[in-house]
């Protein structure tokens, strides 16, 4: 199944800037306002509102003040939750990212009624500077078994490999860039560029430099019969890459993205994307600004199976 109709979020008590993460997260700009927190939490209320509204269920757990983990509203990087019962612990490249890892998190999704078999703790990579950060890395086709990659600080290509061997994905390997000042540098999450939806892809072409490369992505998606809707790398820098396609209990399904990335669609991309879901999209201005990330990145998707 490729929609999940759970997502877990996480919901923030200390949200800010991260400057280990701006190293190579170029999305990010520090806002000096007092009221970044205050302002984060209502972003995310209403997100998880908009959700809720539709039918998909939301599992939300509360960060904590310490450890501080200013990124911990973006889950997914940490923890992914398998069809088969196995749980996937992820080695994060920002040292305070690293204790947003939480084994309570786990047990409420145990006393939700979700089963988990196996815990695969791959975060040991780590002491090697190897980093691969979860559904933020490497984007899944699950019906093909087929994960897209990025490589880049913080998706090692070999660790890529190992992951998509273990769980029964054919990886597909490339580079990205996106233009930082007069500089060409990579994209440092796959999921910016990329959305895999059940019967189409949102990808920004342009940001695979290498032609052959870009040929075997769009080869591979075609293999697959999905619809490729392109877009440009200013509308990626609008996070119109960074979406997800979840669905309801009746199995309607949604394309979630935040306000931003749907401004910034052409009316011809919209109606691409409503032919085969509707949209869902929230404001998440100030979490995106400061914390380079947005929609996508606030949902880790739970395919577990019920007790």
């Amino acid at each position: 199944m490729q929609t999940a109709n759970t997502v877990l979020m996480v919901e923030p008590i200390a949200f800010g800037y991260n400057s280990q993460t701006a190293q190579n997260n170029y999305f990010q700009v520090e806002q000096k306002e007092a009221d970044i927190q205050e302002k984060a939490l209502q972003e995310f209320n209403n997100f998880v509102e908009k959700l809720r509204e539709k039918g998909i269920q939301v599992i939300t757990i509360k960060d904590t003040l310490e450890p501080h983990s200013p990124d911990s509203i973006f889950p997914n990087n940490w923890v992914s939750f398998h069809e088969d019962g196995r749980v996937a612990l992820y080695p994060m490249f920002a040292p305070n990212r690293r204790v947003e890892r939480r084994s309570d998190i786990l047990d409420t999704l145990r006393d939700e009624g979700f089963n988990i078999n196996e815990v695969e703790d791959l975060s040991s990579a780590e002491t090697e500077d190897q980093f691969l950060e979860g559904t933020g890395s490497m984007i899944f086709d699950h019906d093909f078994k087929i994960a897209y990659g990025s490589v880049s600080l913080r998706l090692d290509e070999g660790l890529f490999r190992d992951f998509c061997e273990k769980f029964g994905y054919t990886p597909v390997v490339f580079h990205s860039f996106q233009n930082v000042g007069n500089q060409r540098l990579p994209i440092y999450h796959t999921n910016v560029m990329m959305c895999v939806a059940e019967q189409f892809v949102v990808i920004c072409l342009d940001c695979i430099d290498d032609e052959l490369e870009r040929e075997k992505v769009q080869e591979v998606i075609k293999s697959t019969d999905k619809e490729v809707i392109e877009i440009s790398e200013e509308q990626m820098h609008q996070f119109a890459g960074n979406m997800l396609q979840v669905q309801n209990e009746e199995g309607s399904q949604f394309l979630v993205m935040s306000q931003t990335a749907y401004k910034s669609l052409t009316r011809k991309q919209i109606e691409k994307i409503e032919s085969y879901c509707e949209i869902i999209y929230a404001d998440l201005n100030t979490i995106e600004v400061n914390g380079g990330g947005s929609a996508r990145c606030m949902l880790a998707e739970v395919f577990l199976p019920k007790n």
